[in-house]
């Protein structure tokens, strides 16, 4: 018989390169990363948007800086450079005043006797209170302010500014026409003239004031200040500069009748 032919056999793939798989088809979550990141802004996109907000905030600060000069806009060169003295002086003030309870504190922490430092700033600060509180005389450098009013047009409110001019230049006694001036001293108008914590001033109102004379004539001189205000209504004011000032006029103390420490 003759032999069987052997079976057919399929053909042999043909050798090449590997059949490329399907890609993989992305989540939702990552088109949506994909989307947003990296951002597509371009350069010139990123430049106008930061010279966009450049200008934004140039023109802000134009305009507040603005709003606040209106009020010295017509004051002479020799007025602002004065109040610019004026403001650098109290800035200083603040900044002596910072340091010296920095070394108050410092003093406390390295001293041997901590409980014998304590007790002697303790002392100093309460003569200090006595001075701000009128409970004790003072002296030192400072200011005379003699107001004369021949026409009667200078009311309680003139007067309150003229304290406030000088509190906030720095002065840490006042005494107006025989009246301590302390932190709830107020002013009235009566008949004849004007009544400091209940009892009557008469004109010419003379205050004594200590405090850096530097620092408080300047203040009272500033455009629309006290001097100009007075001259308005026919009144002078004259400013002596002196190396000793005495305030001797004292207040009593008061209980208060609510307020109690809430130290322990």
């Amino acid at each position: 018989m003759p032999e069987a032919e052997p079976a057919a056999r399929p053909p042999a793939a043909a050798s090449g390169p590997e059949e490329e798989r399907p890609a993989a088809v992305p989540t939702g979550r990552e088109r949506l990363l994909r989307a947003l990141w990296p951002p597509t802004a371009g350069r010139k996109q990123l430049t106008v948007a930061v010279l966009l907000f450049v200008l934004g905030l140039g023109v802000a600060i134009q305009v507040r800086s603005a709003n606040d000069s209106g009020v010295l806009r017509g004051a002479r060169q020799e007025d602002l450079v004065r109040i610019l003295d004026e403001l650098d002086d109290r800035t200083q003030r603040l900044e002596d005043e910072k340091q010296r309870l920095k070394d108050q504190r410092t003093e406390l922490e390295n001293s041997s006797d901590q409980a014998e430092e304590a007790r002697r700033q303790t002392l100093q600060r309460e003569r200090q209170l006595g001075v701000l509180a009128g409970t004790v005389p003072a002296e030192g450098p400072g200011i005379t302010l003699t107001v004369r009013d021949p026409a009667g047009s200078v009311e309680a409110d003139m007067l309150l500014d003229a304290v406030q001019e000088l509190r906030a230049a720095g002065a840490e006694a006042i005494q107006v026409n025989g009246v301590r001036v302390v932190a709830d001293t107020y002013l009235a108008d009566t008949d004849g003239g004007v009544e400091i914590d209940g009892r009557k001033v008469t004109r010419p109102y003379e205050f004594k004031v200590i405090g850096e004379p530097g620092d408080l004539e300047p203040a009272l001189n500033i455009p629309g200040g006290v001097v100009q205000s007075l001259k308005k209504e026919q009144a002078t004011a004259s400013v002596t500069r002196s190396e000793k000032i005495v305030v001797d006029a004292l207040r009593s103390v008061e209980r208060p009748d609510y307020a109690r420490s809430s130290s322990r």
